[in-house]
């Protein structure tokens, strides 16, 4: 295989320099999670959760003790990974919200450079809310729109026995979501890994998202807790033994050396579980305080980290695209401008102490910008009021500094300032050569739509899509 695997598990890239004519380019297998919390897994001492899988991945590459998501809820983190930039400036606002079709997105850029692209699992970036259904052919911004070679998808979110959308295709698939999803991605690596092209594969869970349904076997441990967070936890052991199916997969092709895996989650952890989500941060998901943004990350790579590490380094899914890029040394015209992230390609091998671009955050009229050890929050930026938190020593958030640190608060108010006021002109269109070709702004409930209206019938029993349905004829 002339191509190589690097393996995003929520996602970064960096390889051992080989001469001009011995350097393979990495295959590249982002994995990311649905609204698991920080606190949830076992490298962090949740008291009841283990996570066998993650933890081994963290034992043999990078965590992040500081990684955040590009916003607190998960479409925008989304576009926040395929963009490299912040969510408002694509056009996904919140959750639901349609990606504007004049975005440039990495699948895009690497398709461009040679690479065969697939995507498996939730999408949600196509302007549709409910509960996942399998996305139609027509559909102008399905995952071939964006530059996927292969999809098999769905909206939104999906457990046990899926409705799914292969190339347009509907399919009914058997098992649980996060097997499926990982057992598809595993069969396209093994149909592809001859053909002379390294791999851009992304798998994105469905879980642990509501409404939570896991298999008696994987929630049977958890006994003690109220049915609800049974199946959410039973979720996760099941996506963590998916994990591990993945990394085994690999190996038995021969290809984890040159794998890149990069995991993390969409968005911060979910209140009520028994055992909280979050690690004993401030605030949940949908919330910018540490709680909604900050969240698990790792990266495996054999060949091409040199420092296995437990990193206080501050990154963010706005990273992504950059690092990829600077790992393939793909034209800077292959991503769109501005670029919110940037490249975290020599953590990988010299390391990073101090982050030179802060991480910048906008969600439904909220704000925050992270500058090392700093964390400016608005949490309405029309009143231009600010608090200021060290999250170094106060993590938890429970101390407003801002009256302390003037000087701080004030650089750190014109920074994002003048951030804020260069989203206002994305949202304008600005950044796109011929302006904006269309409204942004799509966003819409399937059940609404004239083409998903011949599926009602034999939809409406499925436990899925019982409640959204019960009204339909």
């Amino acid at each position: 295989m002339k191509g190589t695997v690097i393996l995003f598990i929520l996602i970064i890239g960096g390889f051992q320099v080989l001469s001009a004519q011995e350097t393979q380019r990495p295959n590249i297998i982002l994995v990311m999670s649905d609204d698991q919390g920080w606190g949830q897994t076992g490298y962090n001492n949740h008291p009841i959760l283990k996570t066998p899988n993650l933890d081994e991945m963290a034992e043999n590459g990078i965590r992040f003790n500081r990684f955040y998501a590009g916003a607190p809820v998960c479409s925008p983190t989304r576009a926040s990974v395929l963009t490299g930039r912040s969510n408002d400036r694509t056009a996904v606002y919140a959750h639901g919200y349609a990606m504007c079709k004049q975005e440039k997105t990495l699948a895009q850029a690497l398709k461009e450079a040679g690479y065969k692209t697939a995507h498996f699992g939730k999408w949600h970036l196509n302007g549709l809310r409910g509960p996942g259904v399998p996305i139609l052919a027509s559909d102008e911004r399905n995952p071939g729109k964006f530059g996927f070679d292969e999809w098999l998808s769905v909206t939104n979110f999906f457990d046990i026995d899926p409705i799914m959308s292969r190339n347009g295709e509907f399919v009914e698939m058997k098992g649980e979501s996060s097997h499926i999803i990982v057992d598809e991605a595993l069969r396209f690596i093994e149909k592809e890994k001859g053909n002379g092209q390294p791999l851009l594969v992304v798998i994105w869970y469905g879980s642990p998202h509501a409404p939570w349904s896991a298999e008696e076997r994987d929630k049977e441990i958890f006994g003690t807790l109220d049915e609800k967070a049974q199946n959410h936890y039973g979720e996760l052991v099941s996506m963590d033994q998916s994990i591990g199916n993945l990394r085994m997969g690999l190996r038995s092709m021969k290809l984890e050396e040159n794998t890149l895996v990069w995991f993390n989650s969409d968005n911060g952890g979910l209140p009520n579980f028994g055992p909280e989500t979050v690690g004993g941060l401030r605030g949940y998901k949908g919330k910018i305080y540490e709680g909604g943004l900050r969240v698990p990350c790792i990266i495996e790579w054999p060949a091409g980290i040199s420092r296995k590490q437990v990193t206080d380094y501050p990154a963010s899914t706005m990273d992504i695209f950059p690092t990829l890029a600077d790992i393939v040394d793909l034209p800077t015209s292959s991503m769109g401008f501005p670029i919110d992230g940037s490249s975290i390609k020599k953590l990988f091998s010299t390391g990073l102490k101090i982050r030179e671009k802060p991480i910048p955050f906008r969600y439904r009229g909220k704000a925050a910008i992270v500058d090392n050890n700093y964390k400016l929050i608005s949490q309405d930026i029309s009143k231009k009021e600010f608090e200021l938190y060290d999250v170094v020593k106060d993590p938890n958030e429970t101390r407003n500094i801002i009256s302390k640190k003037k000087k701080t608060a004030d650089r750190m108010i014109k920074e994002f300032t003048k951030w804020n006021q260069s989203v206002e002109a994305s949202i304008e269109g600005k950044d796109y050569p011929k302006g904006l070709l269309e409204p942004n702004g799509y966003n819409e409930h399937w059940n609404t739509l004239q083409e998903y209206r011949p599926y009602f019938k034999q939809w409406k029993n499925r436990p899925e899509y019982k409640a959204v349905l019960k009204n339909e004829n």
